[in-house]
């Protein structure tokens, strides 16, 4: 573990971009980097998760919001980028400080080897004592391809370098128990188990991707690696050092106190679902006593276009998520193998192989803190 304590802060367009007329709010962003370099000082390592680059590079592209396609936004994105990094630069200087950019992509966070390249240059950062600045390459990215908010995408960050805290800063001063904009509205300081507000956390802001509900989930992926989670409100003084210190309200997430691996941590929080296995009642029940590998006469059918090295959902035929884990096989492969259990995989594919779907060790099975999943009714082929 680090000596230094490390804090993840994130914050979205709905603070950084004015909604009237898509400019920056350069007096916010004075606040949260005079409150970073407080940090700083204090010895604190930061990373800091932006959104804002469509935001502000619509007025660019003579764009609202409201008119704005995919093909608008990636122009949008490459024209605020710079914009953003620029102002984040000339402001962290005033402060005796340096940033640096980090764009990343979906693929960049769920690929194993790409995630760990992601993680030594942050590092590497952090030791020459530079601000790292992540954010979503929204110019090449598309609907089928994206984080799709920088809630998880922090989160994910947070993980990745083992953060201390997690801080997302927005509009309001933490979550509630229904809609805040109802008069019976109670805040809610403390969260255990965030499955029990998923259901009452679904608006989304004008300007940004995700509300409370991706805010939610990105929290329980910071709990399950041991990170704590703080939600408050970012238009303030001190928006970061006053949640931190207890000064301000806010919710605060607990975190789990004892975390799975790191190997286990990025086989579980996933992203995205890019395919899955249904397993028959005895693999399940072999799933749910603890770790076990999959074989193909385990399989009942196969889901999505998988390719080798991608995680995999694995279910019970009720639906029911049980683990997760990194494929040794394509979808093709896969069905290949389950079809023809009496021939060997050398037979069938060409190469000598196990013929176990997934292995043990890359296995991760769920637990109750984790949220899981529901299994996908497309693309779905049947073994049999």
């Amino acid at each position: 573990m680090q000596d230094r304590q490390r804090v993840v802060v994130k914050i979205g367009s709905s603070l950084l971009a004015n909604a009237e007329h898509l400019t920056l709010r350069y007096a916010f962003m004075h606040g949260v980097m005079e409150d970073i370099a407080r940090m700083r000082e204090d010895g604190v390592d930061v990373v800091l998760t932006s959104s804002g680059s469509v935001a502000i590079g619509l007025s660019t592209i003579g764009k609202t919001p409201e008119t704005a396609g995919l093909l608008d936004k990636q122009a949008a994105a490459a024209c605020g980028q710079p914009l953003l990094m620029h102002a984040y630069k000339q402001i962290a200087q005033e402060y005796g400080f340096d940033i640096a950019q980090v764009l990343v992509t979906l693929e960049d966070l769920e690929d194993r080897r790409r995630f760990l390249n992601v993680k030594n240059t942050i590092s590497r950062l952090l030791e020459h004592g530079i601000l790292p600045i992540v954010n979503e390459n929204d110019s090449v990215t598309t609907q089928e391809i994206k984080v799709g908010d920088n809630d998880r995408l922090a989160a994910k960050v947070a993980q990745m370098i083992q953060a201390d805290e997690f801080v997302m800063l927005t509009s309001i001063d933490g979550l509630y128990d229904r809609n805040p904009d109802d008069p019976d509205a109670q805040h809610v300081p403390e969260v255990s188990d965030v499955s029990e507000y998923l259901e009452v956390t679904s608006q989304v802001s004008e300007l940004g991707s995700g509300g409370m509900l991706t805010k939610m989930r990105a929290a329980n992926m910071a709990q399950n690696a041991g990170v704590t989670t703080r939600i408050g409100e970012g238009l303030v003084d001190r928006p970061i050092t006053a949640i931190l210190s207890g000064e301000r309200r806010h919710t605060r997430c607990v975190a789990i106190g004892d975390p799975d691996s790191s190997w286990r941590i990025w086989l579980t929080d996933r992203l995205v679902q890019v395919g899955g296995l249904v397993v028959g009642p005895d693999a399940a029940e072999r799933l749910s006593a603890g770790r076990t590998a999959i074989g193909r006469e385990d399989i009942v059918s196969v889901q999505g276009e998988f390719t080798k090295g991608d995680v995999l959902h694995i279910f019970d035929e009720a639906g029911e998520e049980l683990a997760r884990g990194m494929s040794n096989f394509t979808a093709a492969e896969t069905l290949l193998l389950c079809r023809n259990p009496d021939q060997s995989p050398f037979d069938l594919l060409g190469y000598s192989a196990a013929a176990r779907i997934i292995s043990a060790e890359n296995m991760a099975i769920l637990k109750d803190h984790h949220l899981p999943w529901d299994a996908p009714e497309d693309d779905v082929i049947m073994v049999e």
